[in-house]
């Protein structure tokens, strides 16, 4: 009956367009593989115009317009209904293998402290003593309190090593079993970039921050098979297009995990396109191999184009490198990761190999380093366009906003992390450095672009929820109500651009994505509600209804 209901359809809409002004004939038709009519149909080109039909011949749009026009093409029509289409998201950062592994780990996001201790225990109760506990997701800030201590998780799993990564990444809960196996007691030393927080009488806290954490993470035994990988990968895959996520930028990857990848999109298992960041480091086992940067490879499925440098660490864990004190903490300014001579050395290496590059700079003493260190490079190498990418880019020294658009560096962002990160960002760095901070209109005024991304599983990868933070830099309870530093928030146009084509200009492929235009893949999005005309508060509670990645449908019916 469906099938006859969509048959009929289709005759209808033909015939009424017969009488059309340029109407081709049957026989004179331009074949096609579909029609998509009487939608609200967004393209984001430069003029940000408007269109009720597009039409899909193999991978490609070849027309986008009105209905009359769309039908001149033969092919099978599809009615939408007068619901709103938007071109393919594309997250700008995300880790995809990390993603798929909260997927498949217990869910520890943003839950309550008693809550994770409790799941904690039962996954004790469950496994044999020995076996690795291993998940992410705490959020300390949430609980009103500073770092959990080592003896929280000693009294629900006292047998089981056990590794909480903090939602960003950069702090890591360990109890008392999972620091004795990696021997990390008071009398460790803290690496370079890291830290191994510590009682006022020495002893170890239970929490060690970004390098300091791979002292215990390095002696994880953990099911890392290709089978599991894929796995993972999968679920990850699964997700983002549930959301009509159709292109992800994957903020360092490593190397093992590349012909993983190239077998996934080979033969069609994973379906959203992904720009590939190796790891720094992974670079060098690739190149070894006797590979290259190579870009849209299995029909645009796949580019391994780019290197992910890691200059500090996160604002959350005050491991973020800072120009001056944190305004919590005295004595204390983050975690640098790198001289200037071994990031010159790095960028050198990555850049002359042909990758673009994309550094993790939270704090101003970071990202000051990379706009200084990199243009050195960019001027020595004479790299014409670059695009080197300057990732989550939030506490920034109001004078390095304009030199770093100035030398051509894309702030690579996440909207989101604003109204996450606005119950602690001003205890951290003060009312004077909050001003330059997550300043998204500042950039936009300095003729900058900004590459919109979730950071996920930093944060969920429900790109509404970014959008919606953008417009109204509020977080998911509507607060504060006028908004967080509201004056740099972006109109609705912005934050949809930043979420296509600025993040399709970000990684070279403005040109084939990004928009819905002729001669680019067909990427889209069918939404539940127009984005651009619903309430604000509605932005973050958008559903995807249907995801078209290369005019195949992902997702939805």
């Amino acid at each position: 009956m469906k099938k006859l209901v969509k048959v009929l359809l289709g005759l209808m809409l033909v015939l009424g367009s017969m009488a059309a002004p340029g109407y081709l004939s049957a026989s004179a038709a331009t074949e096609a593989n579909t029609v998509y009519v009487n939608g609200n149909i967004y393209t984001v080109d430069n003029n940000f115009s408007k269109a009720t039909a597009l039409v899909v011949k193999g991978d490609k749009i070849v027309y986008v317009g009105n209905d009359n026009g769309a039908l001149s093409y033969r092919a099978p029509v599809v009615d939408l209904g007068g619901k709103t289409v938007i071109p393919g998201l594309i997250e700008s950062h995300m880790h995809y293998l990390a993603l798929g592994q909260t997927l498949d780990q217990l869910d520890l996001f943003n839950k309550p402290k008693g809550e994770i201790l409790a799941l904690i225990k039962a996954e004790a109760d469950r496994l044999p003593d020995g076996v690795w506990i291993v998940s992410q997701g705490w959020n300390n800030v949430l609980w009103g309190e500073d770092y959990p201590i080592k003896e929280d998780l000693d009294a629900v799993a006292p047998n089981n090593p056990v590794c909480l990564s903090r939602v960003d990444g950069h702090s890591t809960w360990f109890n008392s079993l999972a620091l004795q196996i990696a021997g990390v007691d008071q009398n460790t030393p803290n690496p370079q970039g890291g830290e191994i927080l510590k009682k006022p009488n020495g002893e170890v806290w239970g929490i060690l921050t970004d390098t300091a954490a791979g002292l215990v993470t390095s002696k994880i035994i953990d099911d890392t098979s290709d089978a599991r990988k894929l796995h993972r990968f999968s679920l990850a895959d699964q997700s983002v297009i549930s959301y009509g996520i159709t292109t992800l930028v994957d903020a360092g990857t490593a190397n093992d995990s590349i012909k993983i990848l190239k077998s996934a999109y080979a033969d069609g298992t994973l379906k959203a396109r992904a720009y590939e960041m190796l790891l720094e480091g992974e670079d060098v086992k690739y190149i070894n191999e006797g590979n290259k940067p190579v870009k849209d490879l299995y029909g645009g499925k796949l580019s391994i184009s780019a290197v992910k440098l890691v200059s500090d660490g996160s604002l959350g864990s005050r491991s973020a490198w800072l120009l001056r004190d944190y305004s919590d903490r005295s004595n204390h300014v983050g975690n640098g990761r790198w001289t200037d001579g071994e990031m010159y050395r790095i960028t050198k290496r990555v850049a002359g190999y042909g990758f673009q590059i994309g550094t993790h700079a939270i704090g101003d003493a970071a990202v000051r380093q990379v706009i200084e260190v990199q243009k050195r490079v960019i001027d020595e190498l004479n790299i014409r366009d670059h695009r080197f990418r300057i990732e989550h880019f939030q506490i920034v020294d109001a004078a390095d906003i304009p030199r770093a658009l100035q030398y051509g560096f894309i702030p690579s962002m996440e909207t989101v992390h604003a109204t996450s990160d606005m119950n602690m960002a001003e205890d951290r760095v003060g009312p004077v450095r909050i001003q330059s901070s997550y300043a998204w209109r500042t950039i936009l005024q300095n003729n900058g672009v900004i590459a919109n991304g979730s950071d996920a599983p930093v944060e969920l990868v429900n790109p509404y929820h970014g959008l919606y933070a953008a417009v109204t830099r509020q977080d998911r309870n509507g607060q504060p109500p006028s908004g967080w530093y509201a004056n740099q928030a972006l109109t609705r146009e912005e934050a949809l651009r930043s979420f296509t084509i600025w993040g399709a200009y970000g990684i070279f492929a403005e040109n084939n994505r990004g928009s819905l235009e002729t001669g680019k893949y067909a990427d889209f999005v069918v939404l539940d509600r127009d984005i651009m005309t619903c309430p604000a508060s509605e932005i973050k509670d958008i559903q995807a209804v249907k995801t078209v990645i290369g005019g195949e449908v992902v997702y939805g019916e």
